[in-house]
């Protein structure tokens, strides 16, 4: 363009004042022609247009979703005190094994021991007034007989015979009473003895003491918060891990995935796990909602410890052998090429035609790949399948393994 320009300069430059007015004319609408047709080859050449692509591959693909949780033993119990009263000892520590009904920890049961020698006396004399009352109800019953055969025979007045029957009667009532006063003197002495069984503290389960906040000369009290003075977890070697699955997950969460997980502890190492149960209670933490997950898992070595945070990655699906592309050859679809339109009237506008804009992109609807073939962008209709967030398994004729999908483009000038 340069040479062009120096040479429409000169022209311009010879042209004086003594040529004639249509040289001037002329050479301005060559100028015209000229610029016209630099502009419209600089466009009609358009931008350079560079694609990028992967391979489609063949082979397996595993879906899986992670979650963040903790392990948990499968067996956990935290002990309080039935009884208020002073610990005058304490049996059991941190890390200790203990089996069931072994002592943990003791009250003071000076008191307890009062309660029940005294439900034991009450039941000693209600004993005795059971058979008293017993003894007088059988004195009773004889005359009341006698007073019978008198009265049928005439002998006795009636006055009499309504008297005796009537001690007859109280006398079998005072029985039933004294036998209602042992009942209740037993039971009595029942409870005094379950306090004072109840003073001793006991470990439930056979496991190992997690926590222990009890101490000599402790005052415990009993209430609804009465404070947990031992936790006991259950066998170590099976735990459980708990997660919480993002409800965007939920649906493809089931018992009996497998898993792996890993805890900071041991970095290098992947722990396998299974879902038992998937909880349909939410929990909520600020306005997210999640699911917890149970998984259980197996800890022979005793390398796992309660509390310990884990992250499991836990397969949800698996395809053995499919077409695989990347999620964002789904994604891509190719821009419409660009339209021409002459919008300028006159010699200006047969001259200059003025370029359109371009057309919209068509639109990507999940179900087509368009792989290079020649150089050019050819659509490929696909069903689509598993995914995992990354790449897609696709089932679809004309498809084949090594196709380049495109996954995005640019275009240099």
């Amino acid at each position: 363009m340069t040479d062009d320009s120096t040479d429409i300069s000169r022209l311009i430059a010879g042209s004086g004042t003594g040529r004639r007015p249509w040289v001037r004319i002329a050479v301005a609408a060559f100028i015209l022609l000229a610029g016209a047709a630099w502009w419209i080859g600089r466009q009609d050449a358009g931008p350079t247009v560079t694609y990028d692509s992967q391979p489609v591959i063949r082979g397996a693909l595993t879906v899986t979703v992670t979650a963040t949780g903790t392990v948990q033993p499968t067996t956990k119990v935290d002990l309080s005190s039935e009884l208020s009263g002073t610990l005058v000892a304490v049996d059991a520590d941190f890390n200790d094994r203990v089996t069931t009904g072994q002592t943990l920890a003791r009250l003071d049961d000076t008191k307890t021991r009062a309660q029940v020698a005294n439900a034991t006396a009450s039941v000693t004399a209600a004993r005795a007034r059971l058979r008293q009352a017993e003894a007088t109800a059988t004195e009773t019953a004889e005359t009341y007989k006698l007073q019978q055969q008198l009265e049928k025979r005439g002998i006795t007045a009636r006055r009499d015979f309504i008297s005796t029957d009537a001690e007859f009667q109280r006398s079998q009532a005072a029985v039933e009473i004294a036998r209602a006063d042992l009942t209740v003197a037993e039971a009595n002495l029942e409870l005094a003895k379950a306090d004072l069984e109840n003073s001793v503290i006991r470990a439930p389960i056979d496991g190992i003491v997690l926590s222990r906040t009890a101490e000599v000369g402790q005052i415990v009290a009993s209430s609804l918060n009465a404070p947990v003075l031992f936790t006991l977890a259950g066998d170590l070697s099976k735990m459980d891990l708990q997660v919480d699955i993002d409800e965007a997950d939920i649906g493809r969460i089931a018992p009996g995935n497998e898993a792996t997980f890993t805890v900071d502890a041991f970095p290098g190492r992947s722990f396998p796990a299974r879902i038992a149960q998937v909880r349909y209670a939410p929990e909520t933490t600020d306005n997210v909602v999640t699911y917890k997950a149970v998984l259980t898992v197996e800890n022979p070595d005793g390398a796992l410890r309660p509390g310990m945070t884990a992250t499991a990655t836990i397969t949800v699906a698996k395809v053995a052998d499919s077409l695989i592309v990347p999620n964002a050859a789904l994604r891509y679809a190719p821009p419409q090429a660009a339209r021409e339109s002459r919008g300028g009237s006159g010699l200006l506008g047969l001259i200059m035609p003025r370029r359109g804009p371009s057309g919209p992109s068509v639109t990507a609807d999940g179900k087509t790949v368009w792989v290079l073939r020649n150089g050019a962008p050819v659509a490929m209709p696909v069903i689509p399948g598993e995914s995992d967030g990354r790449q897609t398994a696709v089932t679809g004729e004309g498809l084949a393994e090594g196709d380049a999908a495109i996954t995005d483009q640019s275009a240099a000038e």
